[in-house]
């Protein structure tokens, strides 16, 4: 790995963290801006770089570092929410073999598009990981149409609006020369 490689993964590794701690009150609701930098991660740096940089946070906040928008440690993996961790994870490594794809034509809505396959892999991981840790880990039962809507269909603007924000800017990035 070259030293670009790794202070641009360990940017994304802050970034991300910095991301999960940023909340942004909507409603009821709370937003923070880490799915938007793994985003990032996985079209800046590529699959592998990004797969790693995304992995290393996971893993970080595992080994008891408060990374996590809820604190961390290897009891984390118990929450809910943990399912979206690997849901990010998974999301860089594809989103960023998907953007290397065709690398001559890079467009904003290639960039969307892809990052909107990212948001139904994160998806389909988050919730179902929050559906069965509900249900079957902390006893805390919800239907599985319950966690649907509320996990998904009430977040899917937001994260659209996120993924459109990561397109834009890994657009202007690539154009900048950052594009590992």
């Amino acid at each position: 790995m070259r030293l670009r490689e790794m202070v641009l993964c360990g940017l994304f590794i802050a970034l991300v963290a910095v991301g999960a701690l940023i909340r942004i009150p909507v409603g009821s609701d709370v937003y923070t801006l880490q799915f938007m930098f793994t985003l990032l991660a996985g079209l800046l740096l590529g699959g592998r770089l990004g797969a790693l940089a995304v992995g290393t946070y996971v893993l970080m906040g595992l080994v008891g570092i408060p990374v996590f928008a809820s604190g961390g440690g290897p009891s984390y993996v118990l929450q809910p929410t943990f399912g979206y961790l690997v849901g990010f994870t998974v999301q860089a490594w594809v989103c960023g073999k998907m953007a290397r794809q065709g690398e001559g034509e890079v467009t904003l809505g290639r960039l969307l598009t892809i990052n909107l396959v990212g948001m139904v892999i994160v998806y389909v991981l988050g919730i179902s990981y929050f559906w069965l840790s509900s249900n079957y880990l902390i006893q805390a039962p919800i239907g599985f149409w319950a966690a649907l809507w509320y996990c998904g269909v009430l977040q899917v603007v937001p994260d659209f609006l996120l993924c459109l924000g990561a397109a834009f800017v890994g657009l202007r990035c690539r154009k900048a020369g950052i594009w590992v």
